[in-house]
Parts: structure tokens; sequence; C-alpha cells
């Protein structure tokens, strides 16, 4: 078995759980570029089930083609995040599980704090960030979960992943990011930020939804 050399860190921006805010892709927080996009997965309770497992086992960075290695689960309750308004005020703190969950094939389920290197390539580009869990949502229609980077060195910021089942009975996968450049090329490029960003948005859609071809509202 290969040895993690993860240190258990917290994440290297200061804009914790602002994927969740409302204003997100009109004021993200100074410094960073927004990116969001969604897919409709179909509709009922047993898609929303089965989306949410999907989502809280790593299937989506799997299916997008990443690895996931060097998993650790943490305890560290002050990553529970925040929960914000529809204005995009904060609200109160999420409430954060310890209780340690397995799917059916004894893959364990993100948990806050969970810390874990994603790496590999999608297309021409190259992945490869320490991340850690910075908060997870569990409700009767919602199920959400956001890792912000560790150490990073070409980007730094915030991915959140959010299964959603709707008045109308629809079950949607909805991705939003905000990253700030590190490497030269970003900083010089914005563009190739935004190319990065919907890149690796279109291959977590594709990972739930492998008809998709291109950013839904």
């Amino acid at each position: 078995m290969r040895r993690s050399n993860f240190q258990d860190q917290p994440v290297d921006y200061a804009a914790v759980g602002a994927t969740q805010a409302h204003d997100l892709m009109q004021y993200p927080p100074e410094g960073f570029v927004p990116y969001e996009a969604s897919i409709r997965l179909g509709s009922g309770a047993e898609r929303f089930e089965a989306a949410s497992t999907s989502l809280l086992t790593w299937a989506v960075q799997r299916g997008a083609g990443l690895r996931v290695d060097d998993v650790q689960a943490s305890s560290d309750e002050s990553y529970g995040g925040i929960r914000y308004a529809e204005d995009g005020s904060p609200l109160e703190a999420i409430h954060v599980s310890t209780e340690q969950r397995f799917a059916a094939d004894g893959t364990p389920y993100v948990t806050s704090g969970t810390t874990a290197r994603l790496h590999g390539r999608i297309g021409s580009l190259t992945v490869d960030e320490q991340i850690r869990v910075v908060y997870l949502v569990e409700e009767t229609n919602v199920v959400a979960f956001a890792y912000g980077t560790v150490g990073g060195k070409r980007v730094s910021g915030e991915d959140a992943f959010r299964i959603e089942r709707r008045e109308d009975d629809s079950v949607w996968f909805q991705v939003r990011s905000f990253k700030r450049p590190l490497a030269l090329r970003y900083r010089i490029l914005r563009p190739l930020m935004v190319r990065r960003h919907k890149r690796l948005a279109t291959a977590y859609l594709r990972a739930l939804s492998p008809l998709w071809t291109g950013p839904a509202s």
C-alpha cells in the first residue's frame, strides 16, 4: 500500500463555502474567476437517491477521469461550512456529522473535513490537487458538498457539487466553482481560467449524464 504524504492543513483561500452564495457569479471573491453549469438528470426519488449516492462516493470525479487517492476522513468540525440565504448573506454553520458511512461496494462516503488527492488528465488538461471537503449538505431534496484546494500550485479555490430534487419532481445536477490563478499562464491569460472551468465542469456533468454536450441553465 502506498503511504500517504498528505498533511492535515487548512484550505489556501479565505472565502470558504462561498460556492453557496446566491450572487457568486455576479460578485465572486476578489481575484477569483467563477463558473457554474447544470443539467437535468431525470426525475423521481429513485433517480435522486442514485445520483446522491454517486456524488457522495466520488463517482463524479472518477467518472470524469480523475483518480481519487489518499482519502482521509476527519472529525474536525471546523470544516462544516456556512449556510447562505437566498440574498447571499451568511446564516448558521452547517451541522457536521462525524459518522462514517459506506456504499454497498464498501466505498466510504464523503464527510466534512475529508482530505484527498485528485489527479489525472481530462483531455489536454492536467489535474493534480490536494483538496479538503469544506462543507456537506444532506437534506430531504438536496445533497451537496464542496472541496477547496490545499497548497494549490496551478489554481486556488473551491468546487461544489449539488444534486437537487425540485418541486416538479425533476432531478438536477449543478457544478459551481471559483478559482484564483496561480500558475503564470493562467495569470497572464485569464480566458484560460474560464476554459479550465468549462472543461472540468463538462467532465463532471458527463460523469452522471454521459449524453450531456454543453452547459444548461
